[in-house]
């Protein structure tokens, strides 16, 4: 699936939409430039999941963890510099949890991605507007 956003609202917007559809042991693996809108996205994950807290960028804690119906656990690999890290602050333990598992950089971690999850690719097309790629899982 493949959608055009014009502004941030709107790609928070259909993050909120893929959310709503997300089931816990979901894992949404997120690729795309630096200010691409990844966190934007995965605030409207957290809006579709339930979660009210407010959604901020882990890339000094690695992960946050929101409460919600279904919990959300949003990662942030762009320090790490290999799988093994991930692996050393309970990556496995995190898939288990019964919660959504959302995560940015996946370059660097993509071979401790589950086959099954769900890819997500976003693209500047302009200052606002953005193309956003779902593929995996029932949204492809």
């Amino acid at each position: 699936m493949v959608i055009e956003t014009q502004s941030e609202a709107e790609t928070v917007r259909v993050g909120e939409e893929l959310g709503k559809r997300l089931r816990p042991g979901d894992v949404v693996a997120f690729y795309g430039d630096l200010g691409a809108g990844k966190t934007a996205f995965i605030r409207g994950v957290a809006r579709g999941l339930g979660v009210t807290a407010r959604v901020s960028s882990p890339t000094f804690t690695v992960v946050n963890e929101y409460p919600g119906p279904v919990p959300l656990f949003h990662f942030d690999m762009y320090r790490l510099g290999s799988s093994d890290e991930l692996f050393e602050i309970g990556w496995e333990d995190y898939l288990v949890r019964d919660g959504v598992c959302c995560v940015e950089w996946t370059e660097n971690v993509e071979d401790a991605m589950p086959e099954d999850a769900i890819r997500v690719r976003i693209d500047k097309t302009g200052d606002l507007s953005r193309r956003i790629t779902v593929t995996g899982g029932e949204g492809s």
